[in-house]
């Protein structure tokens, strides 16, 4: 029974001792413009500030600039450099609060998603992207479907599993080939 103890005592501690930490998905952490910030006019970029490098690469990350009507104001695909991602954005016409629905993939392989809004107080004089743009967009680039959710990427919970399971048998043998002769009083 002492074998029984100790070997599960080891696999127990082989396994809490061999656990590595999940890694973590980029958050945001600054914008350009802000959360809920009140504008007399639209801005000409929008920038998202990161807590780690975002990959890069055509088509993979995405910001939409969205009013009221959901109309898209984005210029051209996002721009990566480090832990920032830039659009450039169309001249704004109605006033209103816009939504910016952004998409990036975070540096450990997984996507990462969220939104943010700014008001324009003044009316301005542009006019939305085109229907055949924004298809452009979709086909090549792509920009985001606010709410739209991606949850694949990352190890399988199955390989956990089957790590655990090893860990565990190891340790087992391990523990009952240590062990001397049981004590028999």
């Amino acid at each position: 029974m002492r074998r029984f103890v100790a070997a599960t005592m080891l696999a127990g501690l082989a396994f809490v001792g061999l656990a590595t930490p999940a890694l973590a998905h980029n958050s945001l952490v600054d914008s350009n413009p802000k959360d809920k910030v009140a504008l007399e006019s639209g801005p000409q970029t929008i920038t998202l500030t990161f807590d780690q490098p975002v990959q890069g690469g055509e088509g993979i990350n995405t910001i939409s600039v969205l009013d009221p009507q959901n109309n898209h104001w984005e210029a051209a695909p996002p721009q990566v450099e480090s832990t920032q991602v830039t659009a450039p954005v169309r001249p704004l016409g109605p006033s209103g609060v816009y939504r910016v629905a952004w998409r990036v993939l975070s540096a450990d392989g997984h996507p990462v998603q969220g939104e943010l809004s700014f008001t324009v107080n003044k009316t301005g004089d542009g006019t939305p992207l085109p229907a055949e743009e924004l298809a452009k967009f979709k086909n090549g680039a792509g920009t985001a479907a606010p709410g739209a959710t991606d949850e694949s990427g990352g190890i399988p919970t199955w390989v956990w599993i089957v790590g655990a399971v090893i860990v565990l048998g190891v340790g087992i043998v391990f523990a009952l080939r240590m062990g001397g002769k049981e004590d028999d009083a």
